[in-house]
This record gives structure tokens, sequence and C-alpha cells, in this order.
């Protein structure tokens, strides 16, 4: 990956509808160059794909919880286990494997603080394995980007 690649990166990343031609002019490429170079990003999977940037409070999820977990056992059947419900659960955005006293960081939406006590309640205390869990309410947003550093 070289520079033009990086920002064919760095602008759909900023914007993942411009047209080619678009693109072609903001990274100093002709038009047919630069095609080839985004094909070609997506074929190795570098862009694995495009997506809308929903608003998170209008479409009915103003609460982020950030959830710590740590596991009772952390044999592969308990791993696995825990591992594979999170990936099911849509309230959970994002699921980190961590360093230090937590083994995982979770990312949760939710609509209310009535409908996260029935997510942990009906949820999560479902999943086998879990020995604490520790819940801290975002309440406000400094910084979210979907855009990685041009380097």
């Amino acid at each position: 990956m070289d520079k033009i690649d990086r920002k064919i990166l760095h602008e759909l990343q900023l914007d993942g509808r411009l047209s080619n031609q678009e693109l072609a002019q903001r990274v100093n490429l002709s038009p047919s160059p630069c095609l080839r170079r985004v094909r070609r990003l997506e074929e190795k999977g570098i862009i694995r794909g495009y997506m809308a940037v929903v608003d998170q409070q209008a479409y009915g999820y103003p609460i982020t919880v950030f959830v710590r977990v740590a596991l009772a056992r952390h044999d592969t059947d308990t791993v696995r286990g825990f591992e594979e419900r999170v990936k099911e659960i849509e309230e959970i955005i994002d699921c980190f494997l961590m360093t230090g006293q937590r083994d995982y960081l979770m990312r949760v939406v939710t609509g209310s603080l009535e409908d996260y006590e029935h997510f942990v309640r009906e949820t999560l205390h479902t999943i086998p394995g879990i020995a604490s869990m520790d819940t801290s309410f975002a309440y406000g947003v400094v910084k979210r980007s979907p855009v990685l550093p041009s380097g």
C-alpha cells in the first residue's frame, strides 16, 4: 500500500459515496487507475465494505454503556461459548478482548435505563461463564471517528 492508496482510503472513509470521478480528482489520478486501485484494495480485503453512519440517538438508542466482563474460567469451551453468544447480540456494538483485570470490554447501546436493566437480566446474565461485570454509562462523546490515521 503506497501513499496514493492511503489517500484513496482516507477520502473513502470521509465519504464512501464519492463517485470514482470525484475520488480520482481528490487523489490526483485519472479515473481508470483510481478505479483499479479501489478494486485492488477491495480484493485484498483492505476495504471491507461501505455503510451508512446512522445517528444513534435519532435511531432510538441514546444510551451508550461500557461493560467490562471477567470470565469465571478461561478454558476453551467457556471462552468460545462467551464469544459466540456475544456475536449474536445486536445491542453489543463492539467487544474487545482485553488485558488487565477484566477479560472483555463491550460497547452496548440501549434506549433507556430500563431497557439496559432488562438487557442485563434477560441477556447478559444468561451467558454461561461470566464471573463479574462492571458497567459505566457514557454521558457525552468527546470524539468518535470512523477514520483511521492517514499515517
